[in-house]
This record gives C-alpha cells, structure tokens and sequence, in this order.
C-alpha cells in the first residue's frame, strides 16, 4: 500500500426522524408508533394503494427550516419531491418519495456545516445537504439479518417523516465521526425537532474508503454509538484486503451489531439505478423570506450560544461549558440545580457541574439510562455539596451513595441508613493512626526517605474507617505522631 491509500474518506449520511411531528409526512397517521400492533397504523396512503394522493404535512417544512438554518445551510425556497424507485418488501409503493438534488432537482438545502473539537483542534464538517424523505416500514428478523429464514413487514413506520443529513467524504478517522454525531444530536435536541433517545429515531449509512480505492456504504447503523466500532471495522477490514494484493469493491454492507462486523449484501447500486424522476402526485412547495424569518425568530437557544452564556452566568471554563451542553436534559438539570440554591457561588457552580458531568454521567453510561429514567433530583446534589463543604462527608463517601441518589433517596436518608457519617473524633483517629503504624512498618521506614509515603499511611486509615476518616484531620494526626516517634 502506498502511503496516499492510508487515508481514510468518511462521509456520512444521517437519518433522522422528526419524531415530534403528530402526523406522518404524507397523511395523518399517528407519527407515535412505537408500541403500537404491528401494521395497525396504516391508512391507503401508507401503504401506497392505488388512487391513493399524499399531501405534505405543513410542520414537516417548519421543522426542515429550523435545522437547515442552525446548520448554516442555503435553503432552497422552491423544491419538489421525486421517487426513487427501487423494489424491495419494505416499500408497498415500489418507490420512495425523496428529493433529488440533479436533473433540475434540488434538495432541501445545501450546504452547512458542523464545527467539532477532537484533541483541542476544531474542524468544519462540511455538509453537502439536507432533504426530506419518507421512511420504508420497518423489518423483523428472526435473530440476524444474515441467517433469518424469513422477515416479518411492519408498516406503522411506514411515511414517517425523515430529515437526511449528507456530509462531504471530509471524515478522516471513526473519532471525528463519533464527535460530528454528538454535535448534530446536541443541535438536533435543542432545535426541538426529535427525540433522539427514542429506539429506531437515527439511522446511519457510512461511505468510507481507502484514498485511490472503490468505497463501500455500510448501512443502517442504528445508534451513534454503534458508527464509531463499524467504521473502524470497516477500516482495518479494507486495509487488510489491500495487504493481501486482493481487490475492493464498491458495495453495500451491513453492520452486524452483535458480531460486530460488516456482511456484505450486494453489489452498490448506482444513481442511474433508482431512475429518479419528480413526483406527480405533489405540487411544488416554495417557502417565502417571511416563512424563514419567522421560524428563525422562533429557534430556541443554540448549544453554543448556551455554552457562551454559561461561561458568563457560572463562571464555568469553556472546556466544561461545551461539554455541559451536548446534553440538553444535563444542561437543563445543571441550571436547575445551580438556580435553586441563592447561596450558591462559582466554586459552588463548578462542584455542581463536576459532579454531574464526572459521577452522574458515568452512572448514566454504565446502566445506559438517560436522567429523565431516574429519580434523581437536582436538590439531592446541591445537599450533597452542602455536606461536603460543611464537613458532614468526605467525598469519598459521597461517591460511595451516587447509586442510591439515583434510586431517588436523599442525602439524609442514604447516610441514616447505611451510618456513613464522617468521622472528626480526634481521639478516635488518633487510636485508628497509631494501629495503621503499628501494622505497616515497611511503609513507616519509607516515610524517613520519602515524605510521600505518609499517603499510603493516610489511605490505610481511610481503608480502616470505609472512608469515613476526615482527610484533614486525619493527616495532621498522622504528621504529629510521626513527628513524636522521630520518623519524620
């Protein structure tokens, strides 16, 4: 391989549905069909029976125009839909109404981009696109999709409205991908056109190749979380082909989420395939400077206006203040917190955050949950930082009692409970200091040659009270007895 086919070409192409809506893209059927019984959420125009005429859902265009202008796009004030045709169990109609941006076609919007920070370096992804399509219904297969004996059709999601977010192939690594996907879920949350923690609401395809080489397009990822473990896959498995002197092809592949690995399904299909050609059955749409201005007017505030405002409201650093916000629930739970207690101060605006963003979150990620499936409260943090600067805990028990916030017990209840209390009783910890010297003198001789091993001294007391020992006092305890036995 020359050095040239060590780089790596990533575009990505997101699909979103606007989950928000009430309604379908294309009729009034219920958007809401998670849950419901399978193929109960169809009407004639679902499912594409003859005679049958689609009419654009008004919010869709709304919607389409917040994201298109918080993602710098150029909106296209007269566009049309075309049909993509391609055959398959999962399209009644025999086609897809999408958009096409050639043949005197245009998308929804052109252009754009989303700036990400990887390693303290910031990078415009440039966006080629965004356009409006329908959503195929959904298949069910009997565990993979590669060794199913058959697929079940559900067509509830059959027209569900999707928002197609199409980068230029400027990706170079699987970590710029996973940062541009938490971006554009922190723009999408707080533009408020989708719930992106609903199952099924993003789907991913990547196009990724070696420089000089055919790419493939997996498809079909179906979290954020899975793009970043297939497109490496994907990159060692191309790489590994071209070490053995064998060919790549361009192809559709399949991620397999449990195997994690990409099957190949066919060979790709080209543009010509697809025979687009414009929709007959719907009229023009044109969107008016007024209609822009007036949902512009309307956009809630930004990420990164928020991240500005924090900094200057909190006085939080602008590394925690970008972090703070990709969330939008943990954004919302910090300023909630931080606003209900007038005592707080900026050492008390930067615990809070620590807190939330270090033990919280990882909680959250461990159990996979999101906030708002927990009963955790946003006064149980300020309590918890109340104890702390008061003397009641050390933080080390209140690392110790995060599982049982998140179950929805307070402060008070959790250290009744399990007796955590800290412990400031000199004589006690004079008792505890001397039974710690006494058992550890490999640790005592160290302490004549190297002061910092009054550390490992100290941490043995905290071992023996469960972290219950002030820290503070406890150090100038162990120091003293030192001091009187000549150690130190």
């Amino acid at each position: 391989m020359s050095s040239e086919s060590n780089e790596v070409m990533i575009g990505l192409e997101v699909h979103i549905q606007l989950s928000n809506l009430k309604t379908k893209l294309f009729c009034s059927c219920s958007n809401d069909y998670r849950g419901a019984v399978p193929n109960s959420y169809v009407c004639p125009i679902c499912i594409g029976l003859p005679g049958s005429l689609p009419v654009v859902n008004k919010k869709v265009i709304e919607f389409a125009t917040r994201l298109a202008i918080v993602l710098n796009c150029k909106i296209n004030q007269k566009f049309w839909f075309f049909r993509k045709q391609y055959f398959y169990v999962d399209l009644a109609k025999g086609f897809q109404i999408s958009q096409y941006n050639k043949a005197g076609g245009r998308a929804f919007a052109d252009g754009g981009k989303i700036t990400i920070k990887l390693n303290s370096h910031k990078k415009d992804i440039i966006l080629n696109r965004i356009h409006l399509e329908e959503d195929p219904a959904r298949l069910v297969h009997k565990g993979s999709i590669a060794t199913s004996p058959y697929t079940l059709v559900d067509y509830n999601r059959s027209g569900v409205c999707l928002i197609e977010i199409v980068t230029e192939p400027v990706i170079s690594s699987p970590e710029e991908a996973r940062e541009l996907l938490k971006q554009l879920k922190s723009i999408v949350q707080y533009s408020g056109i989708s719930n992106l923690d609903l199952e099924g609401s993003v789907r991913v395809d990547a196009n990724i190749s070696i420089k000089g080489y055919e790419r493939s397009e997996v498809k079909n990822i179906n979290s954020f979380k899975e793009v970043e473990r297939a497109l490496r896959h994907e990159i060692i498995r191309q790489k590994n082909l071209l070490k053995r002197g064998k060919p790549l092809i361009q192809e559709t592949r399949h991620w397999d989420d449990k195997r994690r690995i990409t099957i190949s399904l066919r060979t790709k299909e080209f543009e010509a395939d697809y025979r687009y050609f414009p929709e007959q059955d719907l009229v023009p749409i044109e969107i008016d400077n007024d209609f822009i201005q007036k949902v512009k007017n309307e956009l809630p505030e930004m990420p990164n206006e928020r991240s500005v405002r924090l900094r200057r409201d909190y006085y939080l650093s602008e590394f925690d203040s970008d972090n703070l916000v990709l969330e939008k629930d943990i954004a919302d739970f910090y300023e909630d917190g931080v606003n209900s207690e007038a005592l707080f101060g900026p050492n008390e605006y930067k615990q809070y955050c620590n807190w939330l963003m270090n033990d919280i979150l990882r909680w959250l990620n461990e159990h996979n949950k999101v906030l708002k499936d927990t009963k955790l409260h946003t006064h149980q943090i300020v309590d918890l930082i109340k104890y702390i600067n008061e003397g009641k805990i050390t933080t080390k028990i209140a690392k110790s009692i995060i599982n049982d916030m998140m179950n929805g017990f307070s402060i008070h209840e959790i250290l009744e409970k399990k007796g955590k209390k800290r412990i400031s009783d000199e004589k006690l910890l004079v008792n505890f200091s001397n039974e710690v010297i006494d058992a550890n003198p490999k640790i005592v001789k160290d302490c004549r040659e190297n002061p910092k091993a009054i550390e490992a001294l100290i941490g043995r007391v905290m071992g023996k009270t469960r972290g219950q020992a002030d820290p503070h006092i406890t150090r100038a305890i162990m120091v003293h007895l030192l001091k009187e036995k000549g150690i130190i």
